[in-house]
């Protein structure tokens, strides 16, 4: 997941920061609202969490124009202001959620938790998932890449549909054994890996950048590698 935090203060930037990549996020910062808003346009974030007093531009219009532009990734906003009102006007301007300083990292956390849950739930009804230039049509049961169609097994299908379903995010054995084998228990085989290189020689070896990535200890994810760059 990549995070986006526009936030003046570096110290307290570089504070969520560290917690959010020790916790296997991706968090880029800026520091003033018009630095924010660039970066915004710019790259593609899962998640911002913007400050609300911001120098140069302040957050809340960093967020009405992201959302007069169409942009509809999550926000949540950071502010000393907790009043009703200033609450009810940081979402009316599109923010997703407010949280109110002083505040814990877990309470941060677990919002940010919140919104990257309802990000998938999204993601996972809708009916074409795209990641880069990888296409799958859930209702057609086709899959492109470049626009070159690929041929896929229904297991294969199944295991593309649930990593692009959680783009981004390191999928585990366990995941995979759950929702794709639908096992409750490890068979202890080989049997994902052995999809995994199948998947990998339809899906990357004849494309670039590759979008299915080994996280060693931990399973595996699909990302575009050039969208973090």
């Amino acid at each position: 997941m990549h995070v986006l935090i526009i936030e003046d203060d570096k110290d307290v930037a570089t504070y969520i920061a560290k917690g959010l990549n020790e916790s296997g996020y991706i968090a880029d910062l800026a520091h003033t609202g018009t630095d924010g808003l660039e970066m915004a346009k710019n790259e593609q974030y899962d998640i911002l969490i913007v400050d609300r007093m911001l120098p140069e531009l302040d957050g809340l219009s960093v967020i009405e124009q992201l959302r007069e532009e169409g942009n509809s990734t999550p926000v949540l906003i950071l502010s000393a202001l907790g009043e009703v009102d200033d609450r009810v006007e940081g979402l009316a301007a599109g923010g997703d959620d407010y949280l109110v300083k002083p505040y814990a990292f877990s309470e941060l956390f677990a919002r940010v938790q919140a919104l990257t849950r309802r990000r998938n739930n999204d993601i996972q009804n809708q009916m074409i998932l795209e990641v880069a230039d990888l296409q799958l049509d859930r209702l057609k049961r086709k899959v492109t890449r470049d626009g070159k169609k690929i041929v896929l097994q229904p297991r294969e299908f199944r295991l593309l549909e649930y990593l692009m379903s959680n783009a981004g995010q390191v999928v585990t054995r366990t995941m995979l054994l759950e929702k794709v084998w639908e096992y409750h228990f490890d068979p202890q085989t080989n049997v994902i890996d052995v999809h995994i290189s199948r998947l990998r020689s339809k899906i990357d070896k004849d494309f670039n950048p590759p979008l299915i990535h080994t996280e060693r200890g931990a399973g595996y994810s699909l990302y575009d590698p050039t969208a973090y760059h």
